[in-house]
């Protein structure tokens, strides 16, 4: 099998089609089919990394470039509405190497185009470049998954008759960043490493106080990977990680990194995010967190955003600054059909001593936990309670 391969390069010749004048949908549709015929026609191997030797075929780029071309321009053909493109069947490149350069950040910026609305740009780079499903883009926005697929639907129709070659701003990239690290660090798809990657480049090329601030947050969280499951897969929550496992040099790459971004006085949600994400590292033991200052950013949080999830975030940590009662006060404010909000109940009743309808509100978020790691942990804590309630 090659399929790391073959995911490595497909922003690169999907970007390469669209620069030679294909429209995205068209170019997208002949990658997929370039794709298909390499799992067909390529040797059964291990999969290489792009940096290795020993690759299926010998220059697997300019294979899939002029593969995908071609069945572009077979498209082009056989498509009566779109006879205006038989001039680019004699335009056909001669097979050889491709260019080595890394097409994925521009390709995020194509996506990101004039013509879309932001959340539109997001959703469709999200499902073409990020390899994301219609399925986690929707629970990432909050919205069901029909609505999601027309969503991008639409995008594809507009983008269908425009050359993409008016990139979009840096806010909608970033935000396109932030989710698909989110869903790699959820463990669903393993996307957090390449984020961070595309941000690193970003940072490099812009000076920018929120895409040091993005950058930031995801070594802060990253620094924290090895410690988030126990050997049987299992989550650990936050306070019973061992800190030991945390990656130090991130945490400080992170924190000097949220330190420089903070110093311009242009203050966004990913610096804000960072300078929480910080807070927990900094602290030796959950014990020691400094609570107080955790909900001070989180109301400048709600200040920047107004996002229901930030209030969801902030009463959790009202309940370890001000009690559990407290806690349970900021979230009776909030929707109880939010993602988490029955997790976060729990939680709070837990602590508060209410342990009957702490273990039926645990089981309850069972059913609406995003993923099996998720609702395994969920399981398991309502029934701890269930035991502690028997005895």
């Amino acid at each position: 099998m090659n399929e790391a391969l073959l995911r490595s390069l497909t922003p690169s010749v999907l970007a390469i089609l669209v620069r030679r004048g294909a429209d995205f949908a068209a170019a997208e549709d002949a990658v997929q089919d370039a794709l298909v015929e390499a799992v067909r026609v390529w040797p059964a191997a291990p999969s290489p990394s792009p940096s290795s030797r020993g690759y299926p075929v010998r220059d697997p780029k300019g294979w899939l470039v002029t593969v995908a071309w071609r069945k572009f321009l077979d498209a082009t053909r056989a498509d009566a509405s779109r006879r205006r493109r038989e001039d680019l069947v004699h335009e056909e490149p001669a097979p050889g190497p491709a260019s080595a350069v890394d097409d994925t950040l521009q390709l995020y910026f194509l996506c990101a185009h004039p013509s879309l609305t932001p959340s539109s740009a997001v959703a469709l780079t999200l499902r073409a470049v990020g390899g994301l499903t219609t399925r986690q883009i929707a629970q990432a926005y909050l919205v069901p998954e029909a609505t999601m697929a027309q969503r991008i639907s639409r995008a594809k129709r507009t983008v269908s008759g425009v050359r993409l070659d008016q990139p979009g701003d840096v806010a909608t990239v970033l935000r396109v960043l932030y989710l698909v690290f989110n869903e790699g660090y959820s463990g669903d798809v393993d996307l957090a490493a390449e984020a961070i990657r595309l941000t690193r480049q970003l940072a490099a090329q812009v000076d920018h106080p929120e895409v040091a601030g993005l950058l930031a947050l995801m070594l802060l969280h990253h620094a924290r990977r090895a410690a988030r499951t126990a050997p049987d897969g299992s989550l650990v929550p936050l306070a019973e990680q061992d800190r030991g496992r945390w990656d130090t040099e991130s945490i400080a790459e992170g924190v000097q990194i949220l330190q420089a971004a903070l110093a311009h006085d242009r203050l966004g949600e990913f610096q804000a995010q960072a300078a929480i994400a910080a807070l927990h590292a900094d602290a030796p033991a959950a014990e020691e967190t400094d609570w107080v200052q955790i909900v001070e950013w989180y109301d400048e949080l709600v200040r920047l955003t107004d996002s229901p999830v930030v209030r969801l975030n902030r009463a959790v940590a009202v309940g370890e600054a001000d009690g559990p009662r407290a806690g349970l006060a900021a979230l009776s404010a909030l929707d109880a059909s939010l993602p988490r909000h029955a997790a976060v109940a729990a939680y709070l009743h837990e602590r508060a001593g209410d342990l009957a309808t702490a273990a039926r509100l645990y089981a309850e978020a069972v059913h609406k936990a995003p993923n099996l790691a998720e609702r395994d942990h969920l399981t398991r804590r309502a029934a701890r309670l269930n035991a502690r309630r028997c005895r």
